[in-house]
Order: structure tokens, then sequence, then C-alpha cells
């Protein structure tokens, strides 16, 4: 009989979706001597080994990735079973396990205090991280709900608009376009563009606008946050393209422009995004009608 702990699972799982001991004891909030250990206790209970390394890597061994795969069933099911009890006690109490990509993390924790505000007993686990990381946590059914632009297209999702999302082109106030109407698109070839990193939803936007009007613009500096390319198109190295969102202060405060370029603002939309057919928990099923029915009025409300 195996003495199989649901702790050595979760250790387990977490490892096996990561390849590496010292990324799981940060996700679990471990020392990595510790996952090493339940591994080690694991490994003992099934009398196999379950990892395998070559050179500086990990890899599943085949009794491995037959365990992973019950470890993620068995996972689902436990949260399933949380969701359930919590259902039972209504919106009183319960957690809601969201990721917002980093342009959304300027308006997001607005709305998530206006709704811990509302239910206070409410606990929130908020992750902020790139598209393609936002992307792999629902893929690996990690979170709940994601707040994110453009839905990707390859994975069983279920996704509703909120809130429109215009992508604007911001210029330092002494730039001569500033001074400029209705600026053809093509004028922007002879700029510099600051722009965010591959995986990145709003320069992907980017790099289809600009593709759809064959135009081929100069990158310069690249990064992985939209605060760096704010600073850096206030020191005049170049013009940057975001969210209006993500640029409301600079704005406001007259530090950045925005440009009145034919074809801007590009409108997209933000999104509210989760697994299909997963059980979603009455904090989750509460929280996107929040979003969906109030977000761009209380958005509007808070800058009056």
């Amino acid at each position: 009989m195996l003495h199989i702990t649901l702790r050595q699972l979760q250790v387990f799982e977490s490892v096996a979706r990561q390849l590496s001991y010292s990324r799981a004891a940060n996700e679990l909030h471990l020392t990595q001597p510790a996952v090493s250990m339940q591994i080690k206790q694991l490994e003992d209970n099934v009398s196999l080994p379950l990892f395998e390394q070559l050179g500086k890597r990990i890899y599943l061994t085949e009794a491995g990735r037959e365990l992973y795969q019950y470890s993620c069933s068995i996972s689902q099911q436990l949260a399933n079973m949380e969701v359930a009890l919590d259902e039972l006690k209504g919106m009183e109490r319960g957690k809601l396990n969201i990721a917002v990509v980093t342009t959304a993390n300027y308006f997001a924790p607005h709305l998530l205090a206006k709704f811990c505000q509302r239910y206070k007993a409410v606990t929130v686990s908020l992750n902020v991280s790139n598209r393609e990381t936002v992307l792999k946590q629902l893929a690996d059914n990690l979170i709940d709900l994601a707040i994110m632009g453009q839905p990707p297209e390859n994975l069983d999702i279920d996704s509703e608009s909120f809130m429109e999302n215009p992508l604007v082109v911001v210029a330092p106030p002494n730039h001569p376009l500033c001074r400029e109407q209705n600026i053809p698109v093509e004028r922007l070839a002879q700029e510099i563009f600051l722009v965010r990193e591959s995986g990145s939803g709003t320069r992907s936007a980017m790099e289809r606008f600009f593709a759809e009007h064959n135009i081929k613009i100069n990158k310069g500096m690249e990064t992985d946050t939209t605060e760096a390319i704010k600073q850096a198109v206030q020191a005049g190295m170049g013009l940057g393209i975001m969210s209006q969102h993500t640029a409301e202060l600079e704005l406001e405060t007259g530090r950045l422009k925005v440009l009145d370029v034919q074809g801007f603002p590009i409108i997209r939309y933000w999104h509210v995004v989760n697994r299909k057919n997963k059980r979603l928990s009455s904090v989750a099923n509460t929280f996107r009608d929040f979003l969906l029915k109030e977000a761009t009025d209380l958005l509007i409300t808070s800058k009056k």
C-alpha cells in the first residue's frame, strides 16, 4: 500500500511542471532542500525514480510522467472540492486566484480594491506577468481568471471583453510631431520606437498594425516593462506605443503627449478569461460578472 501524502504530490507536481527544484521551491515558498526531501520520500514510497538528471537539467522518468498525470487529476479534484465548499459558504468567504498581464496592472488593482470593499471576507491572490506567462498559468490550471488583451486562439478557453483598450503613440512633449495633426502613418517610419519584449500583447498588436500598412519601423530599446518605455520616451530616446490606460498619469501631468496619427488609437479590448469547462467558484463567478457589468463605469468615475 502506498503511503503518499498530498504535500508530496503538491511538491512533485510543481517540480514536474517546471522541471526545476529551485523554481518549485520559490513557487511553494520552501527551501530547495525541503523540496528535495519531499521528492526523495515520494520516490521511496513508490519504489521508483521519478526524475533523472542529464547534465544540469532534470527530466521525468516514465514513472514520473505517469505519476504527473495522476497528480494533476488529484489537484483538479481538490480544487473542485474547494470550489464546492466555497459555494456552500456563499460570498461570505472564498479566495480569488487571478493573473493579469503587465499592462493591465495599471487598473486591475483599483478594480480588485472596489470588489474587496464590497466583499470584505474575500482574499485575493494576484499575479502580474507578461502574456506568455499568464497563458501558461491558464494552461496549467493555476489560476481562476486572467485579465489580458487579445485572448489566445489555440487554448480551450472562455473569454469576454469588458472594456476598451486603446493603444496610442506617445512622445515627449517637446517632440516636433506634437505640433502636427492627422500625421500620416508612413511618417512614423522615420522615428525610433521603444518596444516591449517578444511575447507582449502590445508588441504583437503594434507589429500587426505596421505590417498591415507595409511599414518597417526602426526599433530602439527593447524592455519587458511599460514603465521603462515611458521613462525612455520622456528622456527623448524615441516614441512608444502603449495602452492609454498605462500612461494616464504622465498624460495628465504633461510628461507625455499622445500623437495624432492616422489609424490611431488602435482599439483593442480587455478580456476576462478562464479555462473552458473549469468549475469556477462563487467568488470567481461574481468577480467575472463584476468586471463585465461595472469595470468601465468604475474606472471612469475614479478619474473624475
